[in-house]
């Protein structure tokens, strides 16, 4: 939760409990009776993760509820690469590896875009050329970082061509040694049958893990691999089904006979990987070298977390870093986890970052803003905005006053009635009244309407002061209700010997969370939509009229810091 009062949180009605008996829990108004007979602790445990910003919260029409990212589904509906916008089909994903198979790469230093630029050389002053000399080629090339000045060809990655970087990447290593692949290998063995495995040091990660997915694979689908019957374990089709079930376990019975009359019986051990070409790589315990690295570099020379984390492969100094390929992004749509409903949809064009469904909480319940009715706090400088006062701590046992400003963001006229305990949740208690509890607030209009209509409402009333049971201030859509709180005195000496329920009381040194003094209040709304039928249609205008909404929840007022002293 938020550390720099005043602030509003509002808690998402899926991480309530189970109704009561007797109550309907389908209904918003067994909820709302179910949640105004309990009071709402912010201090709990449990209330961390189910209090929100007005902003992070969605809002379902089916159900009439509120939705938080706890309670919607999400859907991705497409892949791009943040670097280029270029749309990825989802088919693609795996052979790609979830990364942008175009020029796209990250710096291994600072994660920041590289850009392929072409190598300047040093010209030759000895030589000159003629007029009608041909231009010489372009080349090398590399890949330039604009925020930290990395530059591939510092670990010898340099290229000859400023296009297809992946495929020219995936030849070389850092230093521009060349790297053998996969396939490479398999054709100098069909060349030379009696070639010697190559070297432990030769042998890199891609490769390893390509020979020994080569080799396990001819041993699942080779004829010996012990199974009577004909049945292989490559086949995945032939495992599937139950009568390959049945036929399996009749096979491995006691008495069972295969297909080639032959007892069944258990599979021959699979041959152990012996050298590189099946992929064994023997573990270098040699560090001399690498200790020697680090006393001659220093500290600097060692890659961080970061970098160690993003690497694909196991990285002990910077010159070991490789560039990434950009990781893809999502695009995603959200839905209601009750009704399947979706509340939440973008375009699906990747530079375009607008919705065609979003259904945000803040255009369907009212705002809540908080402000002492007589502030302490210097006035902010017009330089320094939009950076909050700062109010003094509050002195135990002293009245506050506070404005309590609610806008409706709705069409329709808003009924909202209020309640809050008399003394808050917790050890420390504050007293906590509300003057008026129960307003109504005008529609959203525009102001030619108000013209039109000859209305006086869309002129701010005051009542002057703070009154029981009067508002405060009204406006076009906004209304303005005086809080009032009484902080407690936040000592253990204070604190009653029992409970309310007879328990012992706790007695433990103070918490950082209790010297804020939070206010737990129950929100209750209602209003009247407009009806919604064709033209012609008198049944249903008839069933639409008088139809009320409601929506009940509850939400959390952080007032300010509690003083010591």
């Amino acid at each position: 939760m938020s550390s720099s009062p005043p602030y509003t949180y509002i808690q998402c009605p899926c991480s309530n409990e189970e109704p009561a008996e007797g109550s309907d829990a389908s209904s918003p108004e067994g909820d709302s009776f179910h949640d105004a007979e309990r009071t709402f602790d912010p201090r709990a445990p449990r209330s961390n993760y189910s209090l929100y910003l007005l902003e992070y919260l969605l809002y379902c029409e089916e159900c009439q509820q509120i939705r938080c990212p706890r309670c919607v589904d999400e859907e991705i509906v497409t892949y791009y690469c943040p670097n280029c916008l270029f749309e990825v089909a989802s088919s693609n994903l795996r052979s790609d590896g979830n990364r942008c198979t175009r020029n796209c790469y990250q710096c291994p230093i600072c994660s920041g875009p590289v850009q392929v630029g072409e190598v300047q050389a040093e010209p030759e002053t000895n030589l000159l050329s003629a007029d009608n000399a041909t231009a010489a080629p372009h080349g090398p090339y590399a890949l330039f970082c604009q925020y930290c000045s990395w530059v591939s060809s510092e670990i010898g990655l340099e290229f000859e061509r400023a296009s297809g970087i992946p495929s020219q990447l995936a030849k070389m290593k850092n230093g521009g040694i060349p790297k053998i692949t996969a396939k490479e290998l398999k054709e100098r063995r069909k060349e030379e049958p009696d070639m010697p495995p190559l070297e432990d040091e030769l042998v890199d990660a891609e490769l390893q893990y390509s020979a020994l997915k080569t080799f396990y694979q001819s041993q699942i689908n080779g004829p010996s691999n012990g199974l009577p019957g004909g049945l292989s374990l490559g086949d995945g089709h032939n495992f599937s089904s139950p009568a390959a079930l049945t036929r399996m376990m009749s096979m491995w019975q006691p008495g069972g006979r295969g297909a080639q009359g032959k007892t069944a019986g258990p599979p021959d051990m699979f041959p152990e990987a012996t050298d590189t070409d099946k992929g064994l790589k023997l573990a270098q315990l040699d560090e001399s070298a690498k200790v020697q690295k680090l006393l001659d570099g220093g500290w600097d020379e060692t890659v961080s977390k970061d970098q160690l984390l993003s690497q694909l492969e196991h990285a002990h100094f910077q010159d070991e870093l490789r560039p990434l390929q950009c990781v893809l992004r999502t695009k995603r749509s959200r839905r209601c986890a009750v009704c399947r409903h979706i509340i939440s949809k973008p375009e699906n064009k990747v530079g375009s970052t607008r919705f065609k469904i979003k259904l945000v909480a803040k255009s369907y319940i009212p705002s809540i803003t908080i402000r002492p009715l007589e502030p302490l706090a210097p006035p902010v400088p017009v330089g320094m905005r939009p950076q909050q006062p700062q109010e003094p701590p509050l002195k135990p046992l002293q009245p506050y006053q506070y404005i309590l400003t609610f806008k409706n963001p709705l069409f329709e006229k808003l009924k909202v009635s209020l309640a809050t305990p008399n003394n808050t949740p917790g050890r420390f208690s504050s007293k906590v009244a509300l003057l008026c509890p129960q307003f109504d607030i005008d529609p959203v209009k525009d102001m030619w309407e108000d013209a039109l209509d000859g209305d006086d409402r869309s002129r701010t009333e005051e009542t002057g002061q703070a009154e029981a049971g009067k508002i405060y201030k009204r406006g076009r859509n906004w209304v303005s209700i005086i809080l009032e709180v009484i902080p407690p005195l936040l000592t253990v000496d204070s604190l009653r010997p029992h409970t309310a329920s007879g328990e012992p009381t706790d007695r433990s040194p103070l918490r950082e969370d209790e010297k804020i003094l939070e206010i737990p209040m129950f929100v209750r709304m209602e209003w009247e939509p407009e009806a919604q039928h064709d033209v012609g249609d008198s049944v249903g205008k008839d069933r639409n009229e008088g139809q009320k909404r409601e929506l009940a929840y509850w939400c959390v007022l952080g007032v300010g810091q509690i003083s010591h002293e």
